[in-house]
């Protein structure tokens, strides 16, 4: 899986080495971190683009983030598209919580799901906490849910 910085820049080692080096660095420089996760998608024609972030929070001092990008051509329901966004950010975190327990990291996987019954997105809400927060991690929807409100939805515009 490539993964890259916010500048474009490939990451050569794996996403696991890259985090642990980010958080020796930032702990070494004084910062306590947080870390969130989150994927927004967006279909353009028959292609549905999905791009999740590592978002890694420097308390009161910004942050920066870690993005992968994947396009698939399965037609899908806006419901199946939400899932599927939790589902990849999921896999993210399940890749890094070892390594954050280890560092005493706060996770939280953020979903780009609107609490809002009158927004379609809404459908997949109680599915996705519930996904969430059965492997046991911290979940916020829209709108705490920057990582991919924000910051993944940047990736696809």
């Amino acid at each position: 899986m490539t993964w890259k910085k916010f500048s474009g820049e490939i990451i050569n080692s794996t996403i696991l080495e890259e985090i642990e080096k980010a958080i020796i660095r930032e702990t070494e420089n004084g910062f306590k971190l947080k870390v969130c996760i989150g994927t927004d998608s967006q279909v353009k024609g028959s292609l549905t683009d999905f791009a999740t972030v590592i978002v890694l929070l420097r308390e009161h001092h910004g942050g920066f983030m870690y993005i992968h990008q994947e396009k698939n051509p399965q037609k899908m329901s806006i419901k199946e598209r939400m899932l599927v966004e939790v589902q990849k950010s999921i896999e993210s975190a399940y890749s890094i919580c070892d390594l954050l327990d280890l560092y005493d990291v706060d996770l939280e996987v953020h979903a780009d799901i609107n609490t809002n019954p009158m927004f379609k997105s809404n459908k997949a809400l109680n599915e996705a906490m519930g996904y969430i927060l059965s492997m046991g991690f911290i979940f916020k929807a829209k709108p705490e849910a920057f990582a991919s409100s924000t910051c993944a939805d940047k990736m696809l515009h």
